[in-house]
């Protein structure tokens, strides 16, 4: 993943000579220690790990029911499209739903966090 900040240069300083201020690693600790920033982290947890789980609990379902259900697994509901080729086609639905919710609580919740963060951040440097 490149960034736009051009590395620190040799020598020990963080600060580019002809570029932007860059926080040093003391001002990245402090961040990370910050209530705020721990705020945005619980935030991203709670959402994110029941999610993790329960797709992973419906994905082994699916599975497990593939490998020792077959009968239940083929059963016809119409035509030729049964109970697997369901829940198959299910798993993709889940998949895009997910990411659709996460796209939304990450715009609504995560990114203004963020953006905070980094703006105080982005202050703090340009203090210094």
């Amino acid at each position: 993943m490149a960034t736009e900040a051009p590395p620190p240069p040799p020598g020990g300083t963080d600060a580019a000579p002809h570029g932007p201020v860059q926080p040093t690693t003391e001002a990245f600790v402090e961040v990370q220690e910050s209530a705020e920033f721990g705020e945005l982290r619980r935030t991203y947890r709670s959402f994110a790990f029941p999610l993790t789980v329960a797709f992973i609990a419906w994905y082994l379902l699916y599975v497990l029911l593939s490998s020792y259900a077959g009968g239940f697994m083929g059963i016809k509901l119409f035509g030729n499209i049964n109970v697997a080729l369901v829940l198959g086609l299910g798993q993709f639905a889940t998949t895009f739903l997910i990411a659709w919710l996460y796209s939304r609580h990450a715009a609504n919740r995560l990114d203004p966090k963020a953006e905070a963060i980094k703006s105080r951040m982005e202050r703090t440097e340009a203090d210094a």
